[in-house]
């Protein structure tokens, strides 16, 4: 089975690049697996996929670092995202938002699908996450989106990755490690270096061993 892992950026992907002794390109090319670094963003994501999605591919592998709303949460933690949404996609009414379902012009919500029977994957928590363009670090933003969906997980990319491969019908999965709580912005409380470190481990099992 062919793997396309899919990462916005290099750096999220840093110790798995050294691993595998991958070269610096934005698009990879191994026996057993491919690597498309596309830039942050559902628009650069999408962009870069449908430039290389492709049925010769038995899985897309979305791999990267994501906020987390529930701050019992430890920094670092794995999950597997098996839902996402456009969470902006749609038009404000004065107080109200309208979804992209409600003004009847397609749908936000996607799900991860695949018949993949993996111990490393089994192993992760599933939870369901959002996608922004602008992530969330004010407290009354970061309160409305917990009381209209309550995600676990908050993205720049994860719902267009799913999206391209649902139209494309190829399995995919979303792998995420948690870097930060969504708060307001504060660096000094950011654990990059161990999401990162944690994500590159499982990754480089999982890869190793599929």
């Amino acid at each position: 089975m062919k793997i396309l892992l899919v990462v916005a950026t290099r750096a999220e992907i840093a110790l798995l690049a050294e691993h595998f002794n991958l070269p610096q390109k934005d698009f990879i090319v191994t026996p057993a697996f491919d690597v498309l670094i596309t830039g942050v963003g559902m628009t650069a994501t999408a962009f870069a996929l449908g430039r290389h999605l492709s049925k010769n591919y038995g899985l897309v592998l979305n791999l990267g670092i994501a906020g987390c709303f529930d701050k019992s949460i430890p920094l670092g933690s794995l999950f597997n995202i098996t839902a996402d949404s456009f969470y902006e996609l749609g038009a404000e009414d004065k107080n109200d938002f309208l979804t992209i379902e409600t003004l009847g012009f397609g749908k936000s919500k996607y799900t991860a699908k695949n018949n993949l029977l993996h111990d490393a994957v089994s192993a992760l928590p599933k939870v369901t996450g959002i996608t922004v363009n602008r992530v969330h670090g004010n407290t009354e933003s970061i309160a409305r989106v917990l009381k209209t969906g309550q995600p676990t997980t908050e993205s720049m990319e994860g719902a267009a990755v799913l999206y391209c491969c649902e139209n494309a019908e190829l399995p995919c999965l979303q792998i995420r490690s948690i870097s930060n709580y969504v708060e307001p912005r504060n660096r000094e409380n950011w654990q990059i270096g161990l999401a990162i470190k944690n994500l590159n481990n499982w990754a480089i099992g999982f890869l190793t061993n599929t």
